[in-house]
């Protein structure tokens, strides 16, 4: 199998390559720079939206995980609206060309102010660019798939723990500033409760769900159950022998936040026992 990775030297791309190729993938990584990037992948560098004909570029794959995507961790950034454009006339060339099966990252944030456990069938209102420019690309591939025959898996991730040498996350964030000596690190009240899975697991479960085509739609990549922040950072230091303390309330919570919010793991879960049998 030939499976094409885009945005691959993203925080979760590096770990998505690495999980591919260990189980034996031919990989094509694509960024606009790879170094850094797993050796065993053939990498292709430049902007995925000025190719003209991507599905014969990269190779014809077999199947696209799509996980290019800018400024993820700043929800409110207008780069969001800018590049949907971009990124649906990619993914749609691609259908064009050829391509049969593609899983694309989504984000709980998609889903907006909501309390609870969320499936494929909750309701969306989001409340930031990242939200809205993640929920109109998937909304948009669901109305080509109505005219077109091919695999369409949503991803949709929640809070991820780890990786700490890359991405903005608070746990990113907590290791610069353990890194640069900080004894105090600002903080929320901590009381709002997410749904947390460690980094290589959930660049497994983009796999494993990604190389399988009897599950498909929105699925939740996830722990299927609520932490309180605070103790799950609290946990997070403690695992790194950090010796930083938080600062409780020194920044308010974002209002558009939910209070309790989790993803209902049934279909990753179905996908993982099916993989291990």
């Amino acid at each position: 199998m030939k499976v094409l990775v885009t945005g691959a030297k993203g925080y979760i791309g590096l770990g998505v390559v690495r999980e591919l190729l260990d189980r034996g993938v031919d990989v094509i990584a694509a960024d606009f720079n790879l170094d850094g990037v797993d050796e065993r992948a053939v990498k292709v560098e430049g902007n995925l939206f000025q190719i003209e004909n991507p599905f014969e570029a990269f190779g014809k794959p077999d199947v696209l995980i799509h996980l290019a995507w800018r400024d993820g961790f700043k929800h409110n950034s207008i780069n969001h609206i800018n590049d949907f454009p971009g990124h649906y006339m990619f993914l749609s060339k691609m259908l064009e060309g050829g391509l049969k099966h593609m899983a694309v990252l989504g984000s709980m944030h998609e889903v907006g102010f909501f309390e609870g456990s969320i499936n494929e069938n909750t309701p969306t209102n989001p409340q930031s660019n990242y939200g809205v420019a993640k929920n109109a690309l998937r909304q948009s591939i669901e109305l080509l798939k109505k005219d077109r025959d091919f695999i369409f898996q949503w991803l949709r991730g929640f809070y991820i723990v780890g990786n700490m040498e890359h991405g903005c996350s608070i746990f990113s964030k907590i290791y610069e500033a353990q890194k640069n000596g900080q004894k105090k690190f600002p903080f929320t009240t901590g009381e709002n409760q997410y749904d947390f899975i460690d980094y290589d697991e959930f660049c497994r479960q983009v796999v494993s769900a990604a190389l399988q085509d009897k599950v498909t739609g929105i699925i939740n990549c996830c722990s299927g159950r609520p932490m309180r922040l605070s103790e799950r950072v609290e946990k997070f230091i403690k695992d790194n022998n950090f010796d930083i303390e938080l600062e409780y309330g020194a920044f308010p919570d974002r209002p558009y936040d939910s209070k309790a919010i989790w993803g209902n793991n049934e279909k990753i879960n179905q996908i993982m026992e099916n993989e291990s049998k």
